[in-house]
């Protein structure tokens, strides 16, 4: 398990490549850094679902431990400068929220990337707001009997569940404590439209019908996604 941060922007606007370039430089040179995902908006077609357009850019950055992170966030950590006036102009005005999150990994049958050449992988983003009636019940159900299910996807390579910690930050955006998110990756938007068109993804939905109670809905989103290795690996 890791420590992830979610930093998201809700806007209509779309991010510019210039800014795209400043969020992967100021990422890649956070210390302790794991690696950094970088989720732009993809469209994808879900059966059950709409939940309008994805955000222009969720930023999501692994590290070791929550010192770690905290250094990060911290009025004179190495993530201040996406929240510089004038940092990213093309988000100008975004809607921001921000959360830390343990993040646990599961297996998939194949997790070797085929993503097409001048492609991206695409991930679905799902998060849980809560507030569940008894949250243990909750994630200890979601977490025995949905990554199986998600694991039968055609074509998936990646499975990631995050739950809550304490966490402190020196970040001027909104704080969220979303009682849980997920992840699931895909080689791109055209597989993972596939897959939530597939019989796993009809299995998905009868398990959310039994799901413990809770309230706050949920909502997905596509992004495409690119990752971030931190500077001195490239080395």
């Amino acid at each position: 398990m890791s420590i992830t941060y979610f930093a998201v922007f809700h806007a209509e606007a779309a991010l510019a490549d210039a800014d795209r370039d400043r969020v992967i430089e100021i990422a890649r040179r956070v210390p302790g850094l794991r690696k950094a995902l970088l989720h732009t908006r993809a469209t994808t077609r879900d059966p059950y679902l709409d939940d309008g357009p994805s955000p222009p850019l969720a930023l999501q950055v692994y590290v070791d431990d929550v010192a770690a992170l905290e250094a990060a966030l911290a009025p004179d950590g190495a993530l201040q400068a996406l929240a510089a006036t004038g940092a990213l102009p093309s988000l100008a005005g975004a809607d921001v929220t921000q959360q830390a999150m343990l993040a646990r990994r599961f297996a998939v049958p194949n997790p070797t990337f085929r993503t097409p050449a001048g492609a991206l992988p695409c991930s679905y983003l799902v998060d849980y707001p809560g507030p569940a009636e008894d949250l243990n019940a909750w994630l200890a159900h979601y977490l025995t009997h949905h990554p199986p299910l998600m694991a039968r996807f055609p074509g998936i390579r990646e499975i990631e569940i995050y739950t809550r910690i304490d966490w402190c930050s020196g970040m001027p955006w909104r704080r969220v404590d979303h009682m849980q998110r997920n992840k699931v990756v895909f080689d791109s938007a055209a597989a993972l439209t596939a897959a939530l068109n597939s019989p796993a993804r009809h299995a998905m939905r009868a398990d959310f019908a039994r799901f413990p109670r809770f309230a706050g809905g949920t909502t997905h989103h596509a992004m495409e996604t690119l990752t971030v290795m931190p500077a001195d690996a490239r080395r």
